[in-house]
């Protein structure tokens, strides 16, 4: 006999499975730690202090063959894996682009995990799909963007440009579906452009050869004169020019590319213009801020991370098209099992995307702006682009320091005035001390260091405390051993 096994061979349930009143119980148990983590989330060190492999060989190398209880595991996620964490809920997180799960936005997800709902079609779930209709409705309404665009939630930026290179594809090549790639299509972007929109070339198999990376100005910024010049020179040599990406608030120095004039050179070629706002975006909830996105009126398409300056847990990127149409078309495959009745109001986000399965994102993005208002998040992305401008000008009024790319959102790049190896052993020292975690770009050639403020906890004793460490560190010598 199979054990495991009741009579009549239907599967026993386990003795210690959990109950309700245990989930009641230890449910309170996590939300408090949880609480108490936000708390005094200043206690923690940004970055843990381990080296590789540290918590591989704490844990277990199998899989317990039998339940364990749920003090157990709680008790061993505090000892074994908050020490291990890097803390990018920490105020003083400010590399690659801070980001924050806001207390309605973690709420928000811990009730999506308790549904556990699917919205692959809108038979799965209407609710999933219409509170996502109605929650980028009121985004795209805060960032002034037309009624016509078409909004849709995937994962990260990452997946939403390359939804945008795919319908690109599609656009100019419609038989692409069927036959593959031709080999002849070709894309642009800024030699400062995220390193995905690269990556979403070599998924598409358009292919890294057909990338062409367009030199920047003085501020970083996209020259539309040479992509018109390359856009011609590849015409004249039997290619297709068919998708350009320009980015409101580049990875590197959060630089905004021109887009109205890089709309121009689109058009002109019959390209599809992408515009990676996956950071900067946010901004132009702030009705004084809009005009960062002067041009994406003329755009296919746009994405913008709420899980990075609009407070929501990651991950949730939203993925804007003015034509919809050309995105149902690249990606709608629809088997037996899944046909349903056709209705003019029942979106089926399945189409849009490759994605089948989709996780109930919108919920937690709805808390948060249920919660904070418009005013609460004007409020709080305004006070750290003035923290930003603050502490850039404390930055180039000091004598040992220059501030190396201008700020036009929250992000500081900057360096010490010394070598680039001063600045690497500044940055290791700071982020060792657990005080503070900063990233670094390089620029000109030269090594830089980032700070990006944009945690929703940040204030301007964080940023006070962390210049001073910044200051000290360099003044103490060790950067120069």
């Amino acid at each position: 006999m199979v054990s495991g096994l009741a009579a009549g061979g239907v599967a026993r349930i386990e003795e210690n499975q959990m109950t309700n009143d245990e989930f009641r119980r230890y449910g309170h148990q996590v939300v408090d730690w949880m609480a108490d983590y936000l708390e005094n989330i200043r206690d923690y060190p940004v970055l843990p202090a381990m080296e590789p492999g540290d918590l591989v060989d704490r844990l277990p190398a199998e899989a317990p063959e039998r339940g364990e209880s749920m003090d157990t595991i709680l008790e061993d996620f505090e000892q074994s894996i908050v020490p291990a964490l890097t803390h990018w809920n920490h105020p003083r997180f400010l590399a690659y682009f801070a980001i924050s799960g806001s207390p309605p936005g973690i709420l928000g997800e811990m009730l999506t995990a308790a549904l556990n709902v699917n919205g692959m079609l809108w038979k799965s779930c209407p609710a999933l799909t219409e509170l996502e209709q109605v929650t980028l409705s009121w985004l795209r309404q805060w960032m002034g963007l037309a009624q016509e665009f078409f909004g849709i939630i995937y994962d990260t930026a990452s997946i939403s440009s390359m939804h945008a290179i795919a319908a690109a594809r599609e656009m100019a090549d419609p038989e692409v579906r069927t036959r593959g790639n031709s080999g002849r299509l070709v894309m642009y972007t800024s030699e400062h452009a995220h390193s995905s929109i690269e990556k979403g070339a070599i998924t598409l198999g358009i292919g890294q050869d057909n990338v062409r990376k367009i030199p920047v100005d003085e501020s970083f910024r996209m020259r539309a004169d040479v992509l018109r010049e390359r856009m011609e020179a590849d015409l004249r040599a039997g290619l297709k020019p068919f998708c350009v990406v320009a980015t409101v608030g580049t990875t590197s120095t959060s630089s905004i590319d021109p887009v109205p004039a890089i709309a121009d050179v689109a058009e002109e070629y019959g390209a599809w213009l992408h515009v990676d706002a996956a950071y900067g975006g946010a901004a132009a909830v702030v009705p004084e801020l809009r005009g960062i996105l002067d041009g994406v009126e003329r755009a296919h398409s746009l994405v913008v991370n709420p899980h990075k300056w609009l407070f929501t847990p990651i991950d949730l990127s939203v993925f804007y098209t003015s034509r919809p149409d050309i995105l149902r078309r690249a990606f709608s495959l629809v088997p037996e099992y899944l046909k349903t009745s056709e209705d003019s109001r029942a979106v089926n986000y399945m189409d849009y995307g490759v994605q089948l399965g989709r996780r109930f994102r919108a919920l937690k993005l709805w808390f948060v702006m249920r919660n904070l208002g418009h005013e609460g998040i004007c409020k709080i992305i305004r006070s750290h682009i003035a923290y930003a401008q603050k502490l850039a000008n404390l930055i180039r009024s000091h004598p040992d320091f220059e501030v190396a790319a201008p700020t036009p959102f929250s992000l500081i790049c900057f360096r010490y005035r010394g070598s680039d190896d001063d600045n690497r052993a500044l940055l290791e020292r700071i982020n060792v001390s657990g005080k503070a975690f900063l990233s670094h770009t390089v620029l000109n050639g030269r090594f830089v260091i980032r700070l990006a403020i944009g945690n929703v906890a940040t204030e301007w004793q964080d940023l006070e405390e962390v210049w001073e460490l910044v200051k000290q560190t360099a003044g103490s010598g060790v950067v120069k051993e």
